[in-house]
């Protein structure tokens, strides 16, 4: 679909009021971050619309794969975002007007839009983020580091970093942010990172071995002095 066909007419193709927005989340350098693409003078999360003819959770899927390339990741829904006067409207003139295109209020996407927002962990190595006609670049930033953001991106940011430490402590999901192959101490200092405290190591080893998600692969032969711990992947 043209740009102008979606500025125009992009209420016919998608559900009116309605927005999916993903908090795309990664590891990298001891460190949580996430996803943004940068508009204008500002950043927001990856996202997009629900067309007519999909469910909800195919547009999410679809979103996904679009921004990420891949195609199955652990996604979660998170929360729903619709405040009063949540609107696009500032978004899309700065767009439009940068790329010379006319500019009404009338546009449909200048409406109100209530979000159904989704975190996504990925391994930021097979991750190859793309940027759409809206977008001018992506970049991965700490969580502690986040610059400014369009509209209530930054709260659905927090609220997933939130959400995520809750979920750490009582699912076992994290080292779906680790590459396939992965030690109990890489998967330790990741737990750490999302906790944002420190958990005893031993104990936390125990903790993992012991839900049976895990499969221990042969020890790798070192030529090198120094500890050689276990390499582990999910079970197949």
């Amino acid at each position: 679909m043209q740009i102008k066909e979606v500025v125009a007419f992009g209420h016919r193709h998608f559900l009116p009021n309605l927005s999916i927005d993903l908090v795309i989340i990664g590891y990298g350098d001891d460190a949580l971050q996430c996803l943004l693409l940068k508009v204008g003078d500002k950043w927001l999360l990856p996202g997009g619309y629900v067309k007519r003819e999909e469910s909800v959770e195919e547009a999410t899927v679809n979103i996904l794969r679009t921004r990420t390339g891949l195609e199955d990741t652990y996604l979660k829904f998170l929360a729903v975002f619709g405040g009063k006067d949540r609107q696009f409207s500032e978004v899309s003139r700065e767009f439009m007007q940068k790329l010379g295109m006319e500019w009404s209020e009338d546009y449909w996407m200048n409406n109100r839009f209530v979000s159904l927002t989704y975190y996504s962990l990925v391994n930021k190595e097979k991750t190859h983020p793309k940027i759409s006609f809206v977008d001018e670049a992506f970049a991965w930033f700490d969580f502690d580091d986040l610059p400014e953001m369009w509209m209530d991106h930054r709260d659905i940011v927090l609220t997933a970093r939130e959400q995520l430490t809750r979920d750490a402590q009582r699912e076992y999901s994290a080292h779906n942010l680790l590459p396939e192959v992965f030690t109990m101490p890489d998967l330790h200092r990741l737990h750490q990172a999302i906790v944002g405290s420190k958990v005893d190591r031993s104990r936390f080893q125990k903790t993992m071995l012991a839900t049976g998600l895990f499969e221990r692969l042969p020890r790798v032969q070192k030529t090198t002095p120094g500890r050689n711990p276990y390499q582990y992947r999910l079970k197949k």
